[in-house]
This record gives structure tokens, C-alpha cells and sequence, in this order.
């Protein structure tokens, strides 16, 4: 332990961040990192987690680290044996002994090095990476980084993480700017669209245009969920893919995006033989040589029916979590006697409107007279209806039914989901026992209107399935459908109107009818 002395300066002393933590340690700054560190590490960065993470801090120097350490043990209250200090100046325990516990026993749980762990040292149960110190090498950058991105068997990693199933990933937490540096950083996560679902990840990759973000996240969520499968998961995935697992396919779309392999192949290709090495591809060939990539990666991931289809199943199975350890009582469950006042007022509102309006607006009147509903009819209703004095969005009406008839209220509305009002309408004239999203009730229309095709022995190919899964979401976000609607976004970047008579052939119009009766009001 440093010897620590107490005086009081004559003057004031004047110090930049060059200094900090080396001529000058600031411990209210250490202690302000360590506390918001501490506050979120199990609510934010690993939700749910009873225990912190392996965490590995790099301090400025062994000052530093034990400054560091000190704080982390009054902010957690966890006991000395949490956080430890492993430097080459390590006092008692021997550092070799330390990253061995840090490495295979539950505590310590954070580590706090100078560079002792910056390279060629595996702990890989390390969750979280924390730079409380700058770096200037680029290589010694990415060797730091590299302490996070080591791979752990499932039982390995829950010896000495109990309460986590597996290793899914790794978390950088920046607190000095490193990874702001453009001459130190310019690698990108995997996952490019954390907060894009599942589901519907995988439809952008089925319907759409192949993007590499998109393969790059598929890749990410397949690597994790592979972690998270149980032996009879493996086994059924296995027999659907002939062989394959998921990192299998996570591995070839990492491939296929490679930007390294793309501008070699498109040298291979657009070069010159014998000389192709010193030919530069042109941003054109780049990406068609890209896009070929990754339409082969892609087809035997998503040319599986069956595997696309127990795809989202096997992952809901993954995130479900049984209790059955504990016994619970519920002794009060409940909205407020406040909040269903409100939401009993705010559906009156809504029945004062549809009286007030069922002789004036087209929109409710097509619902007492069984007629045909079309867009333009309803967004008169929705301006109307969103305006004063009744201010009401199918969010505010949806969220008070729930409030009122919880368990026959499904999903959630947005309040831009004009179609909502329809479902409202419904359900608040009786036209319907359920109240779910209109998007629901358009996906299963047209589910089963495809059944019916297919057990009558129309097939259709993939390209006019795209086309389909286009149209229905046109449906489903403007109610109907008409030719001119194919001179417009989404239809418009496939090719348009021209491009559907050709797709469809004679049928399209009849097809399109069909549709409008099947999916539309």
C-alpha cells in the first residue's frame, strides 16, 4: 500500500488531462465513473444479472489501479476479494495466482491491471472491458479490446458466472474517449441493427434487398443463439440443415461481407489475367461482386422453409425462463383506480365521437352498413378524431381498453398506425370479440388466403412471394390496393407496374381483386 501525506498548497495548481491521474489523481472523477458503473452494469449493460460481470479496468498506472480498486470496493460493498489489483506491483498474493482466480473462480469479480493483462493473457469469462486510462498504439488497442472477444464453453463460463446461461458477448465501456479516436478505431459490433426484432431481421433478409448490415446482424444473433441451445435444439437444427449449425451460417455471412474477399474476387473478375492483382475495381464492380456474395451466402439459410419457420420458435424457446423453485403470492395486481377513471373517460370520448359522427363520416358509416372502406375515407376520420376536442390516438384508446378489457386487448398500436382505427372501430361496435393490431389481423388474412392457394394447387415462385410480401404490407399500412399504388414506394424500386404485369402475368388484375376482398375492409 502507497504511503500516503496530507498538505495543504500555498497555491492553487493548474492541470490538464495529461496530468490527471498521473501528477495529479482525482478521486471524486474515479468515484463518479465507478458509481454510474455500479448503478447500471445490472440494469443497462446486463439486465437481469444478480452478479457483476467479469470486468477487466486498465488504469493509468499502478497509482491509478490502486485508487481505482479502493473506490470500487466502498461504492460495491462486495468485500476485498471483488476487485483486486493485478499489476507487476501487486503486493501479497502473487499476480500469477490472481489472474488465475480471475480466470476460474467466482471473485474476484473486476480486475484492475496497467498493461500486465493488455496482451497475450485468455480470460475468457471476461464480459466487460473498461478503459479508465488513454492509449495511444493502435495495435495495443486492439490487443486490449482483444481481452473481451475470447469464446468459452457454456459450463465453463456458468462455473464462474452462475447467473448467466452463456457467453453472448462482450461490453466496451469507454470512459475517456479512446474509442472516439479515428486513428485508433475503426471497427464496427457485429450486431448493426441491435434493435431491429428477431423476426423481423429475418423477413428484411427473406423479401428485401440482401444490405451487409443486415447479414452482419443475422451473423451476431445466430453466433448467440448457438450458445443458448440445448442438445435437443442441436438436434433438431441439425437434421433441418442437413449437418449445419447456425454458427455455420453466422461464419458465411461474415464471409460473404468481407471487404478484404470482396475486392479481391472483384479483381479476380474484372482484372486482367496474369496482371489482376494491381487491377483497382471500380465502386460498381465492388458492389456487384458484394451482392453476389451475399445472395450465395444467403440461399441456403433462407431457401429453408422449415428452418425459417422454427427459427423464431427456437429462439422464444431460448429466452423463456422457468421458475420453479419459488412460490409467489400475488396479493394485488392491477391498474389504479385513478388510471381506469381515465381510461373509462377516454372511451367515452371515443363512443361521444363515433355518435356524433356516424351520419357525417364515411369511415364509421361503412361498419353499420357493411361497405367497402377506403383510405382516403378513413384519414378524414383519423385527422378528425386526432384534432380538438377529442385528441385521441389509437395508442391513448388502445392503452385505456387494456386498462378495461385487458384480457381481451392484444399488442400495443402506434400512434402513427392510422389502420388501428379500424380494430378500434370494430371491437367498440362489436364487429369483433379481440381487439389486436391491424397489422395482426392483415398477417393472418393473408396467411390463410396463401393456405387456401397452396391446398388448391396454386404455387407461387419467390420473386412473386416478394412481391406478395410487399403488397400485404401495403395492406396492412393503407388498406387497400390499386394499379396506380405500383408507381409508388415500395413498388417503385422493384420495377413498378411494368415489372408486376410481368412478374404476374395475366392474372395480376384478378390477383389484385382478389387481394382487396381478402385483406382489405
Amino acid at each position: 500500500t502507497r504511503r500516503k501525506r496530507w498538505e495543504t498548497l500555498e497555491d492553487d495548481i493548474k492541470y490538464d488531462e495529461t496530468k490527471l491521474d498521473r501528477a495529479v489523481v482525482s478521486k471524486d472523477q474515479i468515484r463518479t465513473v465507478i458509481r454510474t458503473f455500479r448503478d447500471k452494469v445490472k440494469t443497462e449493460i446486463f439486465p437481469g444479472r444478480k452478479h457483476v460481470p467479469k470486468t477487466l479496468i486498465f488504469a493509468k498506472d499502478d497509482a491509478h489501479a490502486e485508487e481505482i480498486v479502493q473506490i470500487i470496493r466502498e461504492e460495491f460493498d462486495e468485500g476485498n476479494e471483488f476487485a483486486q489489483k493485478i499489476t507487476y506491483k501487486t503486493e501479497g498474493e502473487k499476480p500469477e495466482n490472481l489472474i488465475r482466480q480471475f480466470r476460474n473462480e467466482f471473485n474476484p469479480r473486476i480486475a484492475v491491471t496497467v498493461d500486465m493483462i493488455a496482451t497475450g493473457t485468455d480470460v475468457k469469462p471476461l464480459e466487460i472491458v473498461f478503459f479508465m486510462r488513454s492509449v495511444r498504439s493502435r495495435n495495443y488497442f486492439e490487443q486490449m479490446k482483444g481481452r473481451g472477444v475470447r469464446v468459452i464453453k457454456n459450463d465453463d463460463f456458468k462455473a464462474v458466472t452462475p447467473d448467466a446461461m452463456a457467453k453472448e458477448r462482450f461490453v466496451i465501456i469507454d470512459a475517456v474517449g479512446v474509442c472516439e479516436s479515428e486513428e485508433l478505431n475503426d471497427t464496427r459490433q457485429l450486431d448493426q441493427k441491435p434493435t431491429v426484432p428477431f423476426p423481423k431481421l429475418l423477413k428484411l433478409l427473406r423479401y428485401g434487398k440482401p444490405k451487409k448490415e443486415a447479414l452482419s446482424s443475422m451473423a451476431s444473433r445466430l453466433s448467440r443463439l448457438q450458445k443458448k441451445l440445448t442438445d435437443k435444439q442441436l438436434d433438431e437444427i441439425s437434421s433441418i440443415t442437413k449437418g449445419l449449425k447456425l454458427s455455420d451460417f453466422a461464419s458465411g455471412f461474415v464471409e460473404s461481407i468481407d471487404e478484404d474477399k470482396i475486392f479481391e474476387q472483384a479483381q479476380k473478375e474484372f482484372g486482367e489475367a496474369g496482371t489482376y492483382k494491381e487491377y483497382a475495381p471500380k465502386k460498381k464492380e465492388l458492389e456487384e461482386v458484394a451482392a453476389k456474395r451475399m445472395i450465395s451466402a444467403l440461399q441456403p439459410f433462407i431457401g429453408n422453409a422449415k428452418l425459417m419457420e422454427r427459427l423464431p420458435e427456437i429462439k422464444e424457446e431460448t429466452e423463456q425462463i422457468i421458475d420453479d423453485v419459488s412460490i409467489d403470492i400475488v396479493e394485488v395486481a392491477g391498474y389504479s383506480p385513478i388510471a381506469k377513471e381515465k381510461a373509462k373517460a377516454t372511451i367515452k370520448s371515443f363512443r361521444a365521437f363515433i355518435e356524433e359522427n356516424k351520419e357525417e363520416l364515411t369511415a364509421i358509416q361503412v361498419f353499420y352498413n357493411n361497405g367497402n372502406l377506403h383510405w382516403n375515407d378513413l384519414k378524414e376520420m383519423a385527422d378528425k378524431i386526432m384534432s380538438s376536442p377529442y385528441n385521441l390516438t389509437t395508442s391513448k384508446l388502445w392503452q385505456a381498453y387494456h386498462q378495461i378489457d385487458d384480457g381481451k386487448v392484444r399488442g400495443r398500436s402506434k400512434k402513427e398506425q392510422i389502420a388501428d382505427f379500424i380494430s378500434l372501430l370494430k371491437y367498440e361496435l362489436e364487429k369483433i370479440e379481440v381487439l389486436e393490431p391491424y397489422q395482426d389481423s392483415v398477417d393472418k388474412r393473408f396467411s390463410n388466403w396463401l393456405s387456401k392457394k397452396i391446398t388448391s394447387g396454386i404455387h407461387f415462385t419467390q420473386e412473386q412471394l416478394n412481391w406478395l410480401e410487399k403488397i400485404k404490407q401495403h395492406f396492412a399500412d393503407s388498406i387497400e390496393i390499386t394499379p396506380d399504388d405500383f408507381e409508388d414506394t415500395p413498388f417503385v424500386q422493384l420495377g413498378g407496374l411494368g415489372k408486376a404485369y410481368s412478374v404476374f402475368g395475366e392474372q395480376f388484375n384478378s390477383l389484385l381483386q382478389e387481394l382487396n376482398a381478402e385483406l382489405g375492409v
